[in-house]
């Protein structure tokens, strides 16, 4: 069988993280809180579409994190050292008639018994109870201002859940001369939940190993489906009936299928362009596994051959990748990435004749920015561009074990550049994988899918063959 192909398989039983997760979660942020501290976690809104018709409901990523709980119309409240139990969900009370409507819904009960909450209340008691659980603590630790937080229906608010927040806050300094003590200060909570999401745990990364594979299966069914003259979308639809078909709900993010000059375009979604023949195909797509998100981008051509021009940007991508993950070492700078894929970049392009000069002098002059304008990576986790700092204390923070990075150079020759030979126009490269950073070395778990040049045209050229054949 050639490299990379995906054996025919059932659909797969996703994955699921044990509830002991997210209890282990919340006792390692309660135990980072001071004492008489308290923290608020609003889950996100329901947000209109058209009319009467919502988008599909997708849960803030730290509220998830921290629960669990899949529901809108929900808060989360820690509350360091409270007798009657510190970790406690507000959420819907079980309504039938509404359940007939919208589908279950867990209650107060269920977020003690399913989701192991030492106190639930019905969503209605918000008010009520932050006043009592914010009176006489020392501090408030809420994300104020966090767009997560505006619009859509938040805890019985339509709107803004800061303005909630705000107003308890204001009715408790109203009764000051009652005794209520009102929290010292308010702090943002994120520093220490992202910095937590930041390092997987060996759960997460099971989770994130099932969205790889479900990822590069469908890659690998797009390189083996596709053929000039069809429409960029309905490779897409090859992409998300794989996910789906293996128990992945959602895409992790809008799926890019550009085809041509399309690929030069670095957010392109419209995808509905007709492939030639000729051109070169770029899919950056991933599918997301119980919130953990994929993110893999190949680039191959539509007739299952490379021509020389393309062929020779793709090595030069190629290899300024694998520069790039040997670096992804724990106890390396964050920055180390991208230095060495541009330093491979730039001497290419020297090579081949698109820059003109000497490297050192082009790379402190940025001139290939012309050509490769974005970064290198980013963190992989619950978002696709995951939570945590790149820098601490003004430097870039050396690689942990648990992190995972994407790595993705690219060269995109803007089809109009006048100031290059025309056999280079109109050629956009990409190439991604994700990679968790272990103590012995970078571990690619996106690997299924093929890249080298010669794998990638095998792998096409027997799919094409197998078609012509049926």
């Amino acid at each position: 069988m050639v490299s990379g192909v995906i054996s025919q398989a059932g659909p797969s039983i996703p994955k699921r993280l044990p509830r002991a997760e997210f209890v282990d979660r919340r006792q390692r942020l309660l135990a980072l809180l001071p004492d008489n501290s308290v923290a608020i976690v609003p889950a996100a809104g329901v947000k209109n579409r058209n009319n009467d018709a919502d988008f599909p409901f997708r849960q803030n990523s730290d509220f998830y994190y921290l629960t669990g709980f899949n529901e809108p119309n929900a808060v989360l409240v820690l509350s360091k050292g409270r007798k009657e139990g510190e970790q406690i969900l507000f959420c819907r009370k079980r309504d039938r008639q509404q359940e007939i409507w919208d589908g279950h819904r867990a209650g107060p009960e269920g977020a003690i018994k399913e989701y192991q909450f030492e106190q639930a209340f019905a969503i209605s008691e918000l008010d009520e109870q932050l006043l009592k659980l914010l009176d006489g603590s020392n501090k408030l630790y809420y994300d104020l201002g966090d767009a997560n937080h505006l619009g859509g229906e938040h805890a019985g608010l339509t709107g803004n859940f800061d303005q909630k927040i705000l107003g308890i806050l204001g009715q408790l300094r109203r009764q000051v001369r009652k005794g209520v003590a009102v929290p010292a200060s308010v702090e943002r909570l994120d520093g220490l939940t992202h910095e937590m999401r930041l390092i997987k745990s060996a759960a997460e990364l099971d989770m994130m190993r099932q969205a790889a594979q479900v990822s590069a299966e469908a890659h690998v069914k797009a390189m083996q489906r596709v053929k000039p003259l069809m429409y960029e979308y309905q490779l897409e639809a090859e992409l998300h009936y794989h996910f789906m078909n293996q128990g992945s709900r959602f895409a992790a993010y809008s799926s890019i299928v550009g085809s041509g000059a399309n690929a030069c375009v670095l957010h392109y979604v419209d995808n509905c362009a007709q492939i030639q023949d000729g051109d070169l195909v770029l899919i950056d797509a991933g599918c997301e596994c119980e919130y953990y998100a994929a993110d893999i981008t190949r680039t191959f051509p539509a007739n299952g051959r490379f021509t020389p021009e393309q062929k020779a940007l793709y090595e030069l991508v190629l290899q300024a990748q694998g520069a790039a993950i040997d670096t992804l070492t724990p106890g390396t700078p964050s920055d180390q990435p991208q230095t060495a894929a541009t330093r491979v970049l730039v001497t290419g392009l020297v090579e081949l004749g698109l820059l003109q000069g000497q490297v050192d002098r082009l790379i402190e002059e940025k001139a290939h920015q012309r050509f490769y304008m974005h970064g290198i990576g980013h963190w992989l986790g619950m978002d696709v561009h995951d939570v945590g700092e790149y820098k601490v204390d003004g430097k870039a923070r050396p690689f942990e074990v648990g992190m995972v990075m994407t790595i993705e150079p690219g060269l995109y020759i803007a089809p109009d550049d006048s100031t290059v030979d025309s056999k280079w126009r109109g050629i956009g490269i990409r190439i991604e994988d994700d990679v968790v950073i272990t103590a012995n070395g970078p571990e690619v778990i996106t690997s299924a899918v093929p890249k080298e040049v010669a794998a990638i045209e095998a792998l096409m050229n027997e799919a094409h063959s197998a078609q012509m054949t049926e």
